[in-house]
């Protein structure tokens, strides 16, 4: 898995009263005078899944310390289109899991979690991979701590396969593929 970093810029939007035409440019970089200019960034390339959203203070930092109000964050949408596991809780777990008639597997995550963040994808691909022999689901554990201490869930992420209402198998923390597919097909018919 490859990651990219970006390095933080900060890119100054034009004195008022002066036209964006006159003011300075990067190369091959467009102004963008809304919705960008409210946050004090005038000079953005343009991308269709970015807005700005004011940043708020933080509640531990005293009013007199905190951010101008000109300042803002450029905020990605596009994680919210992203393909996610269905969740489960408390209240379902009992028809979604322990009466399920096939072999499902369960994503113990939390979202302040980095690793259970990094193994989702692959949870997707192999939810996709074995449509219809087997169930995925996520629990978040903050959520439904019963459940999580119920099953002697101590470390995130744990993805723990379940066939006939019963825990058959657990792996723990952030594992390659090929570790996940070895657990499933034990449990899977073929």
């Amino acid at each position: 898995m490859a990651a990219t970093v970006i390095e933080s810029f900060a890119v100054t939007r034009p004195p008022r009263g002066v036209a964006p035409a006159s003011a300075p440019r990067a190369a091959a970089v467009a102004y963008v005078p809304s919705p960008l200019g409210r946050c004090g960034l005038g000079l953005l390339p343009r991308f269709a899944g970015l807005r700005c959203a004011a940043l708020s203070p933080s509640p531990r930092v005293k009013p007199a310390a905190a951010a101008p109000r000109s300042r803002g964050a450029v905020v990605c949408e596009a994680q919210k289109t992203a393909v996610q596991l269905p969740e489960v809780t408390k209240a379902t777990w009992q028809s979604l899991v322990l009466d399920s008639s096939v072999p499902v597997l369960i994503d113990f995550w939390a979202p302040w979690c980095g690793p259970c963040r990094m193994i989702e994808p692959t949870v997707v691909k192999l939810a996709k991979a074995y449509e219809g022999k087997l169930k995925c689901y996520k629990l978040n554990t903050d959520e439904s701590p019963d459940i999580a201490t119920q099953y002697g869930i101590r470390s995130i992420p744990t993805m723990m396969i379940f066939k006939n209402g019963e825990k058959k198998d657990a792996v723990i923390g952030a594992v390659p593929e090929s570790t996940l597919v070895t657990c499933i097909e034990k449990f899977v018919s073929r």
